[in-house]
């Protein structure tokens, strides 16, 4: 999982006003641009892992916002939980040196790195004892479709 960099600091901390001019985005494009849904946005504002601003019912997304959103997609492509990647953001502190984030996200990217591996081997013998099923189907198939030898001569 990457971690949030030293240069994104001032997008990411939770104390820093909004600089006038940054550029805040609507939940709709904020959704298009990352292919989730609405209700995505809202269930991890919800969970607390998004905090956008707001102009009456308006969520207005920062760059720290975004730069979350990535971060919390890349988790669950690798396949770590919502509470993993909540743990591990909210560890990030910008005036610190995060070692304890970054032993957090190792610790947590070894374990699921192994579970992929054994999530991996149990597919690929699946595919394997599928594929040799599929192939004695064939053969059976092949065996009563062919033309039959006349027995009457």
């Amino acid at each position: 999982m990457k971690l949030i960099s030293a240069g994104e600091t001032a997008a990411n901390t939770n104390n820093i006003p909004v600089e006038a001019g940054e550029d805040l985005v609507r939940i709709g494009e904020m959704a298009k641009k990352y292919g989730v849904t609405l209700r995505t946005l809202r269930f991890y504002e919800d969970k607390g892992l998004l905090n956008p601003q707001r102009d009456g019912s308006t969520r207005l997304y920062t760059r720290r916002d975004r730069a979350r959103l990535k971060l919390i997609l890349l988790g669950r492509k690798v396949g770590f939980s919502l509470r993993d990647v909540k743990q591990m953001m909210d560890l990030y502190d910008p005036t610190g040196s995060n070692t304890k984030q970054l032993r957090l996200a190792l610790d947590k990217s070894e374990k699921q790195l192994a579970r992929l591996q054994k999530q991996r081997a149990l597919i690929d013998d699946a595919i394997n004892e599928l594929g040799g099923s599929m192939t004695a189907v064939r053969q059976m198939l092949a065996e009563r479709s062919a033309p039959q030898a006349s027995v009457a001569g």
